[in-house]
């Protein structure tokens, strides 16, 4: 085995990303998030504590001296997305939007041979595009070509139809002009694949022990390094509420709900169950109207990072809320593999 090669990573949330890049014998040797309960996350995920609290703006040279030590082969980050999401209000405004702009403060300073950025769809449109052109002329302007592709993480093994844009900046000197993401899988995971070895919260189970072996592929994978199941914790509905969530039908939403129970909810999106023999919808920050395919309830934590690719030895730290918050943020681990794959494979050769 080739010794690790380093990587940074900013906006490094729970370590999705991260977590991805290890896969394909990257080491992390600094990760940043403003928020401590992501930052626990990382660093209690790992032998070596390199996740920091510390605001992007006050990254400077000094500062990335006094971590990093050897050659970084590239520095990697979703800047927070809200401002760019297609989902909700968009603010051109919104003071997220401009740290993608400390994010090539530091690339600059570190001068990796790559560099990932990963955010929603909606920036490759935000300002007509312009944010896109932006991000594109910033990479040329210190030295690298930037490809990009929008990937929907189904395709890669992620039980999840969730759509995101790729940019991967290649340095000039070492591009050959032809990177390629990565080729979409033969197959595609089904939620129930996903989760369905996992205890029910509705039964009285012991929520610690699996349901039962493996029955999936991905359910072997997810299990690989675990014994326990963590982070798999029910949430109180009232009764008035068990019954709404029981009227919405499996794949099903608000829609399907009689115009008296829908009331004046108009957004489709909410009320919404997932289809077990299909991927799920993309799972976000909040998760307080995605019900389970089977139980009467949102999903736990622990199966919200199953649709999220991440194994079930990642323990996720902090408040339930918050762990809802790190899940839905994060990087579809096996997605980010697959971009790691496809960026040895372009500068290194395929060996790891």
């Amino acid at each position: 085995m080739k010794n690790k090669r380093k990587v940074v990573d900013l906006f490094c949330g729970a370590g999705g990303l991260t977590l991805g890049f290890e896969k394909q014998n990257f080491e992390s040797v600094l990760a940043i998030d403003m928020w401590s309960n992501a930052i626990d996350t990382f660093n209690n995920n790992r032998e070596k504590k390199v996740g920091i609290v510390k605001d992007i703006s006050e990254v400077n040279e000094d500062f990335i001296k006094q971590y990093v030590k050897e050659h970084v082969a590239g520095v990697i980050g979703g800047p927070p997305c809200q401002g760019f999401s297609l989902a909700g209000r968009r603010s051109e405004d919104d003071e997220r939007n401009k740290l993608y702009q400390e994010y090539f403060k530091t690339l600059s300073i570190i001068k990796p041979d790559f560099f990932v950025i990963e955010n929603v769809a909606g920036i490759l449109s935000m300002k007509n595009g312009e944010v896109k052109e932006d991000i594109i002329k910033r990479a040329k302007k210190i030295g690298y070509n930037v490809y990009l592709d929008k990937l929907i993480a189904s395709d890669y093994g992620v039980p999840q139809n969730r759509v995101r844009v790729f940019f991967v900046g290649i340095k000039k000197e070492l591009d050959k002009g032809n990177f390629e993401f990565p080729k979409k899988f033969s197959y595609k995971v089904t939620c129930e694949e996903a989760i369905s070895d996992l205890p029910s919260l509705d039964n009285n189970e012991d929520n610690t022990k699996y349901k039962f072996l493996p029955n999936s592929e991905y359910q072997k994978y997810m299990r690989k390094n675990s014994n326990v199941v963590y982070n798999h914790e029910q949430t109180s509905h009232t009764d008035e509420t068990r019954k709404l969530i029981s009227m919405v039908p499996e794949g099903g939403g608000i829609k399907d709900l009689p115009e008296s129970v829908r009331g004046d909810r108009k957004y489709s999106s909410l009320l919404r169950r997932m289809n077990s023999k299909a991927q799920s919808n993309t799972i976000d920050t909040g998760h307080r109207t995605y019900f389970h395919y089977k139980e009467n309830r949102i999903l736990s934590v622990r199966e919200a990072a199953r649709i999220q690719s991440f194994p079930d030895d990642y323990i996720f730290s902090g408040s339930k809320v918050n762990q809802y918050k790190q899940v839905g943020n994060a990087v579809p681990p096996l997605l980010a593999e697959q971009v790691a794959k496809s960026i040895v494979n372009y500068l290194y050769g395929s060996e790891k």
